[in-house]
């Protein structure tokens, strides 16, 4: 089957039909079917299509200094081995269910092509997700690593629960030290019940400075240093010094104990939080607070999806959005 190039892509006469019909390539035009350039070049490669004056070499240099196209080829070509109908679409592709083609079903996914030194977006990411979700499709990220290797990563907005409607309340003293609060309070008391602070005997309870700000935000907190009364405000400036992201894990710890959600210190797992439902003794969650704005780069989100698997635990970003915190997944997927 023969074909012309035209700068943009491949036009196919009317025999190239038959290709839209039974394998979803190209799209429709009036003198036949036109292919975009992984679509043209793929065919190349298995023999489908010639194009007048060119191979495949030629038009892969057209355009190769187009930033992705490479990257954006060989995940189109993966994704046309593993037997799914792919065409360009919003994000960088749109990929049908196994079986179905335009015409005669929907596409399940959305593809956006990234390398593994491309910086994640968070605030951008979410707009995707939302989009695709719109469209009732799942956000697919695929990553080509720098030895041309594929990984497949599905995204997702991950609603928290709503809540509690009653949150903590009481009336606690503690005394400053450093920047831990210790309180005189007996075993078995109202605060180790809601798994906040750690015990250091039976007449001392330390808290955390991350659970000592959201105490004294909540107002049933009073702190003091040597008699005088510490603010919350005070102290977040005073943890800041010490701690440049303290503003950011403050902002998610205290969404998700809002959410009745029991957020611990997730340090030995490479993360801000390990995260516990309250319906099982383990940590079901690893969350990484992100300020507004911010990105991370895939390589590093690559290894916390790894060990977060590693321990079988969901990996979540907090992402600060508008005034709340938008909660993004990321899991490992094989298409």
């Amino acid at each position: 089957m023969n074909g012309t190039f035209d700068g943009e892509g491949v036009l196919l006469g009317r025999d190239g039909l038959a290709l839209y019909e039974q394998g979803g390539y190209g799209r429709p035009a009036a003198a036949g079917i036109r292919l975009a350039p992984p679509e043209a070049l793929y065919l190349i490669l298995r023999k489908k299509i010639t194009v007048k004056g060119m191979d495949f070499d030629a038009i892969l240099g057209v355009f190769a200094d187009k930033p992705n196209f490479i990257r954006s080829f060989l995940v189109y070509r993966d994704i046309r081995e593993r037997g799914y109908v792919i065409q360009p679409g919003p994000h960088d592709f749109r990929v049908f269910r196994r079986g179905e083609k335009p015409g005669t079903g929907r596409s399940l996914y959305t593809v956006r092509v990234l390398s593994e030194r491309d910086l994640i977006h968070f605030e951008e990411l979410g707009r995707e997700i939302h989009t695709a979700g719109n469209m009732r499709k799942q956000h697919i990220l695929a990553v080509v690593d720098d030895e041309d290797e594929l990984t497949y990563y599905e995204v997702k907005i991950q609603p928290l629960s709503e809540p509690p409607a009653s949150p903590l309340s009481g009336d606690f003293e503690a005394d400053l030290y450093g920047s831990t609060a210790i309180l005189h309070i007996p075993e078995g008391s109202l605060l180790e019940k809601h798994w906040f602070g750690k015990r250091l005997d039976e007449d001392r309870l330390l808290l955390s400075p991350l659970e000592t700000e959201y105490l004294l935000g909540l107002g049933c907190l009073h702190l003091r240093r040597e008699g005088a009364a510490v603010t919350a405000g005070a102290y977040m400036d005073a943890l800041l010094c010490e701690d440049v992201e303290f503003r950011d894990k403050v902002q998610a710890y205290a969404d998700l104990r809002s959410r009745g959600y029991i957020p611990r210190t997730g340090y030995k797992f490479g993360h801000h939080f390990r995260v516990y439902t309250g319906k099982k003794s383990h940590s079901e969650l690893l969350v990484h607070a992100t300020p507004a704005g911010a990105g991370l780069p895939m390589s590093t989100i690559s290894r916390s999806v790894r060990m977060a698997h590693s321990v079988k635990k969901k990996m979540l970003f907090a992402s600060v959005h508008g005034n709340g915190i938008r909660y993004i997944e990321f899991t490992r997927i094989k298409l």
